[in-house]
């Protein structure tokens, strides 16, 4: 029997995921009031001791260069003992983005939308970037989904959950904002695929195969859901 196109799409990740950097997938944030700082001081510290960091504001449609979001985001950045807080830009080209990553510590996906955030890296090449990159890469809500296998993006009005094909860099999926109203069609997804359910402020931390959690994270397998400790 021949290989579905699921199957031959990662089996061709399956070399570059033993030499990857360490992830952290954070279910969610509100940046204003800092409530994930535990979060993100593991990860800056997992980096180094003064990391720079490089942030990816690409999962918008409109890049919004507004002084005081990123001023809020450096400061608090800073406030966590990054050295550096830099921007990238979707119009930079390749080697300006590859200079910026080689300068960084973490690379740091804020959330937005899905498909945008991954056509962006697609396109531009950076999702091959990340899997040749050493350092710590934290993503959040959606910058979380795309660093997985699969995206599930359900549509808040109908409730019908469209798959979007994420980087691949591991071989599981996530589910940001999670809550219990969601158990139902979770429990149905994970009939077929490993979906790791990261409730706002909790994060599921992948290095090198080795799994860790900060705060509470669920597991829906087989169909079944199963706490994670």
């Amino acid at each position: 029997m021949g290989l579905s196109i699921l199957n031959i799409h990662f089996l061709k990740l399956r070399d570059a995921m033993l030499f990857m950097a360490k992830l952290y997938f954070l279910g969610g944030e509100n940046v204003n009031r800092r409530d994930a700082r535990e979060v993100n001081e593991a990860a800056f510290a997992d980096a180094c001791t003064e990391p720079s960091i490089l942030v990816f504001p690409w999962a918008r449609p409109s890049f919004d260069t507004r002084y005081q979001r990123r001023r809020t985001v450096t400061n608090y950045f800073r406030s966590l003992g990054a050295a550096t807080v830099e921007f990238c830009d979707y119009l930079e080209t390749q080697e300006e983005i590859r200079d910026k990553i080689a300068r960084s510590n973490v690379i740091y996906l804020t959330g937005g939308q899905v498909t945008t955030l991954v056509t962006r890296f697609k396109t531009t090449g950076v999702d091959s970037l990340l899997r040749d990159y050493s350092g710590v890469i934290v993503g959040r809500s959606a910058g979380a989904l795309v660093l997985g296998k699969l995206c599930f993006v359900r549509n808040r009005y109908s409730g019908a959950v469209r798959v979007v094909f994420g980087l691949g860099l591991v071989d599981f999926s996530v589910k940001v904002h999670y809550d219990s109203s969601k158990d139902k069609w979770l429990k149905e997804l994970s009939k077929t695929e490993k979906i790791y359910a990261l409730p706002q402020r909790s994060a599921l931390v992948y290095d090198r195969g080795a799994i860790s959690f900060l705060g509470d994270v669920v597991l829906f397998e087989k169909g079944e859901k199963k706490p994670q400790k």
